[in-house]
């Protein structure tokens, strides 16, 4: 199935512009809404608020780490079924599994690959609606 990204509502969050912007570029390109934060407080009131379907997390953030808010967000009975996907740093053997025991639905990292990010995006959607 082609995904369709148009009918996705994202949440980025990252402490850093350059990594925000590439994927924010990416789907507003394919006519998504997006918003974007810069922390961990920022994306809990946002999605709060906003209720995204798909969470960008970074995990290495000052104040308030994609760790603790995906914490947050996995307690709150209005906000565990958000789908929230690891966009990080942390790419050394063993972090994407334990990224992903931790309770993220997905993983990506950085660098992201511009060209099969999409795709990439909707099997990670495909396999957790498969389960």
């Amino acid at each position: 199935m082609k995904p369709d990204p148009s009918t996705w509502n994202v949440l980025i969050v990252d402490d850093e512009p350059d990594s925000v912007g590439v994927v924010e570029h990416i789907f507003v390109f394919h006519q998504a809404k997006v918003r974007t934060a810069n922390s961990g407080l920022a994306c809990i009131e946002l999605v709060k608020q906003e209720r995204p379907g798909i969470l960008f997390l970074d995990i290495q953030m000052p104040k308030m780490s994609g760790w603790e808010v995906l914490k947050q967000i996995r307690e709150d009975a209005n906000m565990k079924d958000v789908i929230v996907i690891a966009l990080t740093a942390d790419a050394m053997h063993g972090d994407k599994e334990r990224i992903l025991d931790a309770g993220f639905d997905g993983y990506f990292s950085k660098p992201i690959s511009p060209l099969t990010f999409v795709t990439d995006v909707n099997a990670i959607l495909e396999a957790r609606s498969s389960k």
